[in-house]
């Protein structure tokens, strides 16, 4: 599948679909390996900044909202104060407290209207992440698949090789086992020092038949 024809179609699957915020997506970062977090760190780090934004912004409106409240507990008293005292520092003090009550609204509108606008850019970016995190999972899908072929191949060749190998074990140490029990009825025991043979084919027999015995057993019997 050609770039631009994957780019096109995972972006018309995602047409629609509520996608979670990757990077607080502890799953997501686990999807990518180390080449996959290289190709997406610009647009990681573009997003955290825009999180961190967003964060930053709503405490602060946070903040400013409960000065606001509190700048205007304390004017309501001072201004019926004033009006019955005339007392000039009073009235220095109504004077900061609505200039800081104003440059608490001003402050709070350009909040508010950036707080509107950063949720449509961190989807924004968001959704660029996910197409290149898409991207990436449907070439690792692609290369494992292969190499998950290539290796069930390789498995079942080496399968078959056993097969035939173990086979091949069965039947010479059959013939090991005929030759032995041959020249054992000739020679008895001491045909395993004539054929210095380095493992005893009794032992070995594809069977563990036990009918046919050296003759020093039967000759040690007698006795």
């Amino acid at each position: 599948m050609a770039g631009k024809n994957k780019q096109q179609l995972f972006a018309s699957a995602l047409t629609g679909k509520k996608v979670p915020v990757l990077t607080l997506d502890n799953k997501w970062y686990r999807l990518l390996n180390e080449l996959g977090r290289e190709a997406a760190k610009d647009l990681e780090n573009q997003l955290n900044e825009l999180l961190k934004r967003q964060g930053k912004l709503t405490t602060e409106a946070k903040d400013i909202k409960k000065l606001k409240k509190k700048l205007m507990n304390e004017i309501v008293p001072m201004v019926d104060e004033v009006e019955q005292t005339k007392d000039k520092k009073l009235l220095k003090e109504i004077d900061d407290h609505k200039r800081l009550i104003e440059e608490c609204n001003q402050k709070l509108d350009s909040y508010q209207e950036e707080l509107m606008d950063l949720p449509r850019e961190i989807e924004q970016v968001n959704q660029k992440l996910m197409l290149l995190t898409m991207e990436y999972c449907y070439d690792t899908l692609q290369e494992n698949t292969q190499q998950i072929n290539e290796i069930g191949d390789w498995v079942t060749n080496v399968r078959i090789e056993l097969k035939k190998n173990l086979i091949r074990k069965q039947e010479m140490e059959q013939k090991n086992h005929e030759i032995y029990a041959y020249m054992n009825d000739i020679f008895g025991a001491d045909v395993m020092n004539l054929f210095d043979l380095t493992y005893d084919p009794e032992q070995h027999h594809p069977r563990a038949s036990s009918e046919i015995k050296p003759k020093t057993d039967s000759a040690e019997s007698e006795t």
